[in-house]
């Protein structure tokens, strides 16, 4: 069953790279929407590749320079020149960028929530934007010190205290100052939303949290001491705890949330469980946003068979936080 948004409220969509399947699913799930929510939505990106993709997923949507019934509401990101659906085109890249800044001047300005279709992080990179993804351009453009990515579903929901970086320097930030960042940064978001009380497990980095310093000493020396000053603090966390079992009782119901400690730590259990809802949310900056938690999909972009399951549900997430008041002070910490 999939989830429909019937109230308004702001919520601007960039659609992604324009060479991959975003703009098809931003079609698709615009087309399930009711009119009120069509009307509070706005779409950053390319007019001819927005209305190619429209023609294709074989809906009649309309778009324009305002949200007048019937119209969504379109800001034009304009190619420089064409493209080839389906291939890493720094063209693509540039557009995928000007788009996110796009929106990040309109929430800013406005408020709302920006909800993101993939991009391609080599395309966007060989158009000289030098960013890991989304999360780290978000940071930038917000002169944020703070951006964490949360993987949120109904079963397990997973904060990271690292993400787009290699394995070996995935290790080095575990620290404490770090760690307790993205602990604060998960309960915060989690009261917002209604969670009065959030229960927090804190993963280890090691087989077993170390065995005490058989594996390791990071469990001990850096992991334990940010979930005791989260405790002080009054934060339910716990932890270190295994990570080979941890996320199970997550999505027991032990758990609301699960820090990880980096980016394949907390995204393969989380996909593996809810691959089509999970969505991903940006914790830790002045203005909010989800995405979908998919990629480009060059393989299938073009064909309009790409599903837009997982864009409903980023879009739903979206009109939750568009909803939700903003804490007066945003989480600070370090970036991923």
């Amino acid at each position: 069953m999939r989830t429909r948004i019937v109230q308004p409220g702001q919520i601007v969509i960039t659609v992604g790279d324009p060479a991959g399947v975003g703009p098809e699913i931003t079609c698709r799930a615009l087309a399930e929407l009711d009119e009120a929510a069509r009307g509070a939505v706005r779409v950053v990106g390319p007019r001819e590749t927005i209305e190619h993709a429209a023609r294709l997923v074989g809906t009649s949507l309309r778009f324009g320079d305002d949200s007048r019934a019937g119209t969504v509401r379109l800001d034009d990101v304009p190619l420089a020149s064409t493209i080839a659906t389906g291939k890493i085109d720094p063209v693509a890249g540039d557009a995928a960028y000007r788009a996110i800044v796009r929106a990040v001047e309109i929430v800013t300005a406005e408020g709302g929530c920006i909800c993101t279709a993939p991009i391609n992080k080599e395309a966007m990179n060989l158009a000289g934007h030098a960013f890991d993804g989304h999360t780290g351009l978000l940071a930038h453009l917000t002169a944020s010190a703070a951006s964490f990515m949360l993987l949120a579903s109904e079963k397990l929901s997973t904060i990271h205290v690292s993400t787009h970086v290699s394995l070996a320097d995935a290790i080095h930030r575990v620290e404490p100052a770090r760690v307790l960042a993205t602990i604060t940064a998960g309960a915060a978001h989690l009261r917002r939303i209604g969670i009065a009380a959030p229960r927090i497990a804190v993963a280890g980095l090691n087989p077993h949290c170390g065995e005490h310093g058989l594996f390791g000493d990071e469990d001990d020396r850096c992991i334990a001491p940010a979930v005791d000053e989260a405790r002080a603090q009054g934060i339910d966390a716990h932890g270190p705890i295994s990570p080979d079992t941890v996320f199970y009782r997550a999505a027991q119901g032990e758990f609301d949330l699960v820090v990880a400690q980096y980016h394949d730590q907390g995204h393969i259990p989380t996909k593996l469980i809810a691959f089509d809802t999970t969505v991903n949310v940006s914790l830790g900056l002045p203005i909010d946003r989800t995405s979908v938690d998919h990629g480009t999909a060059f393989d299938i972009a073009g064909t309009g068979h790409a599903s837009h399951v997982n864009m409903m549900a980023a879009l739903a997430y979206a009109k939750r936080l568009a909803d939700a008041p903003r804490p007066r002070e945003t989480v600070r910490g370090m970036a991923a």
